[in-house]
């Protein structure tokens, strides 16, 4: 399946409910080191906003159609990117993720993956997360699977925290 179908399917996957409109971020709970050196937050609060339900991301190919079969950083950095490009298109951006879980096939990539996290996270506002081993994929070659939610347009921020 070309990367525009792919898209295009996970787009039509994403549940929406729309419940505000305020243009704030989450509020992101526990800055502890290990959390920072590990990049997740324990906790993120919510309140408004509307919730967008991601579906499980993979990838094959890159944004420029280029195989990844096999390459887990170029997966992963397309998957991030790929929910990147859903949320934009609803007003958001990655930052706007409150939770994700990811699925890997190889323990050996979970460091590699909080360093590329870090990276897709640089403000330090970590959506809650788990990561799962598995033993394979729907289809060979894939290495990493994200689903996640995102709330855009939220009642609560660090500046304005909802947790007090």
């Amino acid at each position: 399946m070309k990367r525009n179908a792919l898209a295009s399917a996970a787009l039509a996957l994403t549940v929406l409910a729309t419940t505000g409109s305020a243009a704030h971020a989450a509020e992101y709970l526990g800055k502890s080191e290990f959390q920072q050196q590990r990049a997740f937050s324990p906790a993120v609060i919510s309140r408004g906003g509307r919730i967008i339900w991601l579906a499980g991301q993979t990838a094959t190919v890159d944004e420029n159609g280029k195989d990844i079969t096999g390459n887990f950083e170029a997966q992963a950095r397309t998957v991030f990117g790929a929910l990147d490009k859903i949320l934009k298109g609803q007003g958001g951006s990655l930052q706007n993720m409150v939770t994700m879980t990811v699925f890997i096939k190889d323990p050996r990539y979970g460091d590699r993956l909080v360093q590329i996290r870090k990276e897709m996270f640089p403000s330090g506002n970590f959506p809650g997360s788990a990561l799962v081993t598995i033993s394979n994929f729907a289809r060979p070659g894939m290495e990493i699977e994200i689903q996640g939610v995102a709330v855009i347009g939220d009642e609560c921020s660090d500046a304005k925290p909802c947790s007090r």
